[in-house]
């Protein structure tokens, strides 16, 4: 077969077994990293071997990571980087430097390497370097590039590979005397101060130009003929240079970043980082010799946790030694504590230097290879191994840390405002339409980029997480009249959703659904309207269609209808296995559990609109498992409970605990002649500073205190000598009458009618004409 035709062959079938792979992990909800890497491990020389070209590929493969990280540089704003420059620089610094201390002391401790410490010199350079590109992509894959501990991973990984030009310069003279290291050492740092220079000068007077010049021609092939021209010629002189390609392409990346043409360069360029991405990871499997490592399988496993739990234990403190919180160095220490898949080149390097031998090389791969495959799995660990952290009282005060918001604007709105969570395209536009309105807002993202943009515009915002309880508070949730959640995770997104429910039960909530599969969940979790954006154009043009053709007034009604269905008309249809296995994964990050309804509960009989148990527990019910072994998910209000049901629900342990009590009758369970009713205490109210015990509402009033939430903690039955404080939130349970008249007095500023109807969406604007009232649940 002809050399050139052989290629191809080659190309057609690495993609072609990383896209089966890919499907097959993402059918077992794996990542689809672990398929790339799995296929290329069965189409390489030690698999199958039907790839001849290993090399032309490799070579080709390298465009993956130089495009993972140009379009890392395009989002990650040289604003964004100046944030974690200190951890970047002096931790990514001490971490390589750590790092290959502690591994000449072990080799020359345990005489494993002879007496050469270039030899430990040598592997501990190996062992400092972590995979940016397998890092990269699973932060991606999470939406968590712009998170705390994405950005502080991110910063030490771009040192890391600023490093890798430098160990590259040195490696040939680690066998030299001290002078020759040396003289390496400072060239080496010659051609980095040369190219940061060059780059900074490009960034400044060459690449705006350019783009503008690029974009004036309105040639979508044009543009990203040019962009990509850019990006791999930067990307060839950091090579040329002795430096990595990799680094080379970063800083294309970051002299895009702060020109007004970076998204469009970013939608651009994605389709090809994603192609060649997964043409990179392929050809990382097909480095990895199965048969080797089954072989060696105890070593190796002793080898990865050795890596795994020195770099844990270096990095980790490392973090915390620059102020960042404990779960965000935790979370880096475990992501960081892999060995990058450009250890393979100093590995190369090595062998055919002599400071290793062919076994040693292949322990090396080995270990390498185990490491980068496990990463993926570890990365998804760690949100329940902090739910489980969090769940332990003892443990959850050293978790409390995260989340502190990072900045806030000067002058934020006290009450009855807009809270916003997300700047991105859908929060930019709700808050040009709030601003045409007067309205008062305050934006939460935790980019500094949009941060800065939202400075610029004046706009109140507080920049932090949206899923932090300290967050949310600052941003004033507890007092807000309502609330849009505009992020891009699904994961932040439930989380933000039912956090915000916990600080504020009553809290008008939007929310944006990314995908049609998390539509139910958000609406079982409190959401009073999920849009979905797809979803929404189909109805919006169907709207302009039919408006012409039949009467608008009918066409409203049937648009309305098929959003009180929750866009079920649009969706397409699944079976209740497909349901149910959407709904584990939905719930996966959320702390859940199975929960027997007791045969004796006064909630047996009731429908789930009649037990509201997420208004008066905190609970989100998503499944009922009948007795009958019935499966009901995502139920609907008229659902009536029935004797051995059991209940899939989510909350916090707390929460689950009220439910226990509620459903075993110990708690007040609204009836015909009482209610419940969360009441916020402002700060106008009289009782500000007075203990349950100082004013004795049951005796009074004849009204009992069910429940508190305070920063964010449902409080069972609370202690009588609690004192009372602005934005706690208090449920009361006892007769209409005496709730209204409580109420009064508890928030004189907010007086709000306790017997309210439910009510459609479609009729509460002609109601409200005829019943003004201050609080609707629609």
């Amino acid at each position: 077969m002809q050399e050139d035709f052989r290629l191809i062959v080659d190309l057609v079938s690495v993609f072609g077994i990383a896209a089966c792979g890919g499907l097959l992990a993402a059918l077992l909800g794996q990542p689809v990293l672990l398929g790339y890497l799995i296929g290329g491990i069965i189409v390489g020389p030690t698999g199958l071997g039907l790839i001849k070209e290993v090399i032309q590929v490799e070579t080709l493969a390298q465009f993956g990571v130089a495009f993972l990280l140009f379009a890392l540089g395009v989002e990650f704003s040289l604003a964004e980087l100046k944030k974690v420059r200190a951890i970047a620089l002096g931790g990514g610094t001490a971490q390589i430097t750590l790092t290959i201390l502690v591994t000449v002391l072990v080799c020359g401790v345990t005489g494993a390497w002879g007496v050469l410490p270039a030899k430990g010199v040598f592997l501990g350079a190996i062992l400092s370097l972590s995979s940016t590109a397998v890092v990269l992509k699973c932060l991606m894959e999470r939406n968590e590039t712009e998170t705390p501990h994405g950005q502080v991973m991110l910063g030490i990984l771009v040192v890391q590979d600023l490093a890798l030009g430098l160990m590259i310069a040195v490696l040939p003279a680690l066998d030299q005397p001290p002078e020759f290291i040396g003289i390496a050492v400072l060239t080496a740092l010659a051609r980095i101060s040369l190219f940061a220079g060059g780059a900074i000068a490009a960034g400044i007077w060459l690449i705006p130009p350019l783009l503008r010049l690029l974009a004036r021609t309105e040639s979508r092939e044009l543009f990203l003929l040019g962009v990509v021209a850019l990006c791999l010629g930067i990307a060839l002189l950091t090579e040329h240079m002795g430096l990595s390609i990799e680094m080379g392409a970063f800083v294309a990346g970051l002299m895009i970043s702060e020109v007004e043409y970076a998204d469009q360069t970013l939608t651009y360029v994605e389709p090809l980082r994603d192609i060649f991405a997964s043409l990179f990871f392929a050809s990382i499997g097909m480095l990895i010799d199965p048969v080797f490592l089954w072989n060696n399988l105890e070593l190796i496993l002793g080898l990865v946790a050795l890596v795994f739990v020195g770099k844990f234990l270096i990095i980790t403190p490392l973090v915390m030694l620059f102020r960042y919180p404990l779960k965000t160095a935790l979370i880096a220490g475990l992501g960081l504590a892999q060995i990058g898949e450009f250890s393979f080149v100093l590995a190369s390097e090595g062998q055919a230097l002599g400071l290793v031998s062919r076994g040693i090389y292949l322990l090396t791969l080995g270990t390498t290879a185990v490491t980068l495959i496990i990463t993926p799995f570890v990365l998804r660990l760690v949100p329940f191994l902090f739910n489980f952290a969090e769940s332990m009282p003892w443990l959850k005060p050293y978790l409390d840390g995260e989340g502190q918001p990072l900045d806030v604007s000067d002058e934020l709105p006290i009450k009855d405002h807009v809270v916003i969570c997300g700047y991105g395209r859908v929060g930019r536009n709700l808050v040009k339409l709030l601003q045409q309105h007067d309205l008062p807002m305050v934006v939460i993202d935790q980019s500094e980029r949009r941060i800065q943009q939202l400075r610029e515009a004046g706009v109140p915002y507080v920049y932090g997480n949206c899923v932090s309880f300290h967050v949310l508070e600052t941003a004033g949730v507890n007092s807000a009249s309502c609330m849009a959640i505009a992020l891009p995770d699904p994961m932040s997104t439930r989380l933000c959703l039912k956090r915000a429910l916990e600080l504020s039960p009553e809290l008008n909530l939007v929310v944006r659904a990314t995908k049609d599969k998390d539509i139910e969940v958000l609406y079982q979790l409190g959401a009073r309207e999920v849009v979905q954006p797809e979803f929404e154009a189909s109805l919006e043009m169907a709207t302009y269609l039919l408006t012409g053709l039949m009467s608008p007034t009918v066409v409203q009604r049937e648009m309305q209808e098929i959003r009180e269905r929750h866009y079920l008309d649009l969706r397409p249809e699944q079976s209740a296995s497909e349901v149910q296995r959407d709904l584990q994964q939905a719930t996966q990050d959320l702390n859940r559990r199975w929960y027997s309804l007791p045969s004796a509960s006064p909630l047996v009989g009731m429908t789930l609109e009649e037990a509201d148990m997420r208004y008066l527990t905190g609970v989100s019910l998503m499944a009922i498992r009948r007795a009958n072994g019935e499966e009901i998910d995502y139920p609907p209000t008229g659902t009536i409970l029935a004797e051995g049901d059991r209940l899939l629900i989510v909350g916090a342990d707390e929460e689950f605990a009220a439910l226990d009590e509620f459903a075993k009758g110990k708690a007040t369970v609204p009836g015909e002649n009482s209610a419940c009713q969360w009441i916020s205490l402002n700060a106008d109210s009289p009782f500000l500073g007075k203990t349950l015990v100082n004013l004795d509402i049951r005796r009074e009033y004849g009204v009992q205190v069910q429940a508190m939430r305070r920063d964010g903690k449902f409080i069972r039955f609370p202690d009588g000598n609690m004192d009372l404080r602005t934005h706690d939130q208090v449920l009361l349970c006892g007769s209409l009458a005496n709730l209204n008249q409580l109420q009064h007095l508890l928030a004189p500023a907010k007086p709000v009618p306790l017997s309210i109807p439910i009510v459609k969406a479609g009729e509460a604007e002609a109601l409200k004409e005829f019943l003004p009232m201050d609080n609707w649940r629609e």
